[in-house]
Order: structure tokens, then sequence, then C-alpha cells
């Protein structure tokens, strides 16, 4: 549930906005809060803590560049959604409110519901990105601080191995009687201090590069350190999972805003559905194996149907993915796959005996970004079925969910007209 602030002195006003917004906004249901001062609007800003305020700019009391001031000052840093609302098109306006901390700015008689909503959806997930940034940023922060600390510890290590190498060559060249022993060592010093000089460079340069090189970097160290304090094991534990949390979050965001700004619709082709059921089962062959899935699948009703190949793909490898990161512990998984044309469109059914989701609950957060319903079943970033909602709405489908906690879940996607073929 989303809470929305009005501040307005003009109750015909207020009345229009909650009219436009409605009870829901994009299946997201709305606790709509109003204020006549801005006064009131900041004690209701502080009691309600909502997740978009529309600021008028002229107020009887005040004006709406000041009621900001006070707004940000009271909201926690990065976390204020406003949408400034004026009665005239003054750039210069504008220009400050957006400098003073609103997120947009809409003028009055010149916008319609569509406008509205959009502009206030646009508003609170641009809010929602920007704290979920930081809260990352201060993750990376905190990870670079303890890889500046292990690259410490290991440039000593790296000069001990200098030393000792030394030591053992004056030692080889004063013992011939030693040689094979001594040969055998030098092999595995210069492996272990080659090792070591890569892993260093690496660390030296490469701090500040892509996020990925961390990944690499974190696994050399784990490897090849050698750390006797009893509770490294839970460092190595934490920093991996933040690094893998952080990593598959970064590459699935950057999958959704491809999709999101694709330009047009991608063509579509006659795509033959059992090699990509193929190809995607043999992707999540260790994942299946690891708990003995057993997948049925029945496509002989629908063995091609037209869509985007490389979507498709996307589409089967979430859900039978979650299928298998969701399953029951108590029972053998068993994930179907059926195909079928329903009023001439081509419709899949993915259907598991998992842990299911309880959709009065859930139901309308089923598909928003960023949306996790078993967290303590393993990692993810709730970004997969939002991913596979917009990769069928664009091709004009839609998904169906029928789902029961502690039985499974089954997901029926319509792939839209004209995808069944002729």
């Amino acid at each position: 549930m989303k809470k929305i602030l009005l501040v307005d002195d003009n109750e015909h006003d207020r009345m229009l906005y909650r009219r436009y917004l409605g009870k829901s906004l994009d299946h997201e249901r709305l606790e709509i809060h109003e204020a006549s001062s801005g006064e009131d609007a900041l004690a209701m800003f502080i009691a309600q803590q909502p997740d978009c305020v529309l600021l008028d700019y002229n107020l009887l009391d005040t004006d709406g560049l000041e009621v900001l001031a006070d707004l940000k000052q009271a909201a926690p840093p990065d976390s204020l959604c406003v949408v400034m609302i004026t009665g005239g098109g003054n750039e210069t306006l504008a220009v400050r409110a957006l400098n003073g901390g609103a997120m947009d700015y809409l003028v009055k008689q010149q916008f319609d519901q569509e406008l509205l909503c959009k502009t206030v959806r646009h508003a609170i997930e641009k809010n929602e990105w920007r704290q979920y940034v930081a809260r990352y940023h201060a993750e990376i922060k905190t990870i670079n601080q303890q890889l500046r600390e292990s690259v410490e510890e290991l440039t000593e290590a790296r000069q001990q191995i200098r030393h000792k190498n030394t030591l053992l060559t004056m030692a080889n060249q004063e013992a011939q009687a030693r040689n094979e022993q001594l040969d055998s060592a030098n092999q595995h010093l210069a492996r272990t201090n080659t090792d070591l000089d890569n892993f260093v460079y690496a660390a030296s340069h490469d701090l500040r590069q892509p996020v990925d090189n961390l990944r690499g970097l974190f696994d050399e160290l784990r490897r090849s350190a050698t750390i006797t304090d009893p509770d490294a094991g839970q460092l190595w534990q934490l920093v991996d999972s933040s690094l893998s949390v952080l990593l598959t979050t970064i590459t699935d965001l950057a999958t959704v805003v491809q999709v999101e700004r694709s330009p047009g619709v991608e063509p579509t082709e006659p795509v033959a559905l059992a090699d990509v059921v193929a190809d995607v089962l043999q992707t999540l062959q260790p994942q299946l194996q690891a708990v003995n899935a057993d997948v049925q699948l029945d496509l002989a009703a629908l063995p091609t149907l037209i869509t985007v190949k490389s979507n498709l793909r996307t589409i089967l490898l979430n859900l039978l993915g979650n299928a298998v990161k969701y399953h029951h512990s108590q029972r053998r998984p068993c994930i179907q796959l059926k195909s079928r044309v329903a009023q001439g469109q081509a419709v899949l059914e993915v259907r598991d005996n998992g842990l299911g989701m309880d959709l009065e609950r859930y139901g309308k957060e089923l598909f928003q970004l960023f949306r996790r319903f078993h967290p303590q079943a393993g990692t993810g970033t709730g970004v997969g079925l939002f991913l596979v909602n917009r990769l069928v709405q664009s091709q004009g489908g839609h998904i169906e969910v029928e789902s029961q906690p502690e039985a499974g879940t089954m997901f029926r996607i319509h792939f839209g007209p004209g995808s069944a073929g002729a």
C-alpha cells in the first residue's frame, strides 16, 4: 500500500486529485491523506511518512517552496518524494522546486488523470530506486574498506614470501644434494608468489573498476589467504553473500532497464518450444540435479508459437528457476510445463508443488519490482517476476497465477493475439 499526501488549500482541487488517483495506482492500493496548510502538511507528513506528496505552490499561510524545505528537513536523507503543483508554467519556479528537492512538477489545468498518475508513479519509483542505490553504495564502501585492509595484509605476506624465496635460492646453491626437494618447494612457492602478485596487482589497480572486479578479487582473496581468526569464516560468508546479491541485482536491473528502454516492439518469429525448453533445462541442470527435481513436459498441443525467442527463454528461465529455488523441503520437487491454445492465443502453464504464496496478501505485489516473498528460501533480487511480466505484456499478453501456501504455484502465461500462429 502506498500513502499519498495532498497539500492544497483548495478543497475542489484536492477532491479532483483524489478522484484522479482513485483507490489504486497500477494495482497498488492507495491511502490518501489531505492537508490545507503548510503547518498541517508538515504535521501530517511527520505522522504518516507518505510515499509521495502532491504539494501546491500557492498556499494561504505560506508557499510551496518553504513547505518543501520544511519537509526536506524532516525527512531522512534522499527519501523525500514531492511533486510540486504550480498555478502557471513558470520555468524559474519549476527549477527552484527541483533544486529544492522535488522529484517533478505539474502545472494546474494542464494535466489530466493519466498524466497525474504517471507522474506520481514515476516519482515513487524514482525515489525507491534512489534509496535502493544509496543502500548498495553504503555496502560497496564497506566492502572496499575490508578489501583495502586485506590488501595490506597480503602485501606483507608477499614480502615474506619473497624473503623466503631468497633464502631457498641460497640454500639451493649451497646444497646440491637437496636440489630435488628445493626445486619442488621453489615451484610451489613460485606459483604462490605469482598468484599473490596477480592478486595484489588487481587489488591495487582495479578497486575503482566496475563491481564485477570485486567478485574476482574477493574469490582470489578467499582462495589464497591463510587466516587463523576463528571468526574469519563468518566474515567470508557475509562478504560473499553481499557481493552475490549486489552482482545479481545489478545484472537483473540492467536487464530490466534494457527491456524498459527497448525502442518499439521486437520482431516475432516461429519458435520451436521444445528447443527453447531443452536449452533452459540444460542451463538449470545443476540446480535440478541438486534437488532431484521431476520435470514433466506436455508440449504436443502447441509445439511452435510466434514470439520473441530471447524473451521466451528469459520467461522460462525465471519461472522454472523459481520453481526449483522455492521448492518444498519436505517433498521431491515436481515441475510441470504444458502448452496449449486458448481463444487463438498461445498459453504456457508452469506448475510446481513448492512453497506457494498467499495471493490474498501478496497478489497485488506479485509483479512489482524488488518484491520477494520467501527470502528465507534463498538469495534473490525481486526482479525476475517483474521482468517476466513486462516481457509478456510487451507482446500484448498477460499472466494468471494460482497458488496456495505450502501447496505450490501455477503461472498461466497468455502470449497475446497471433502467438499461436494460423
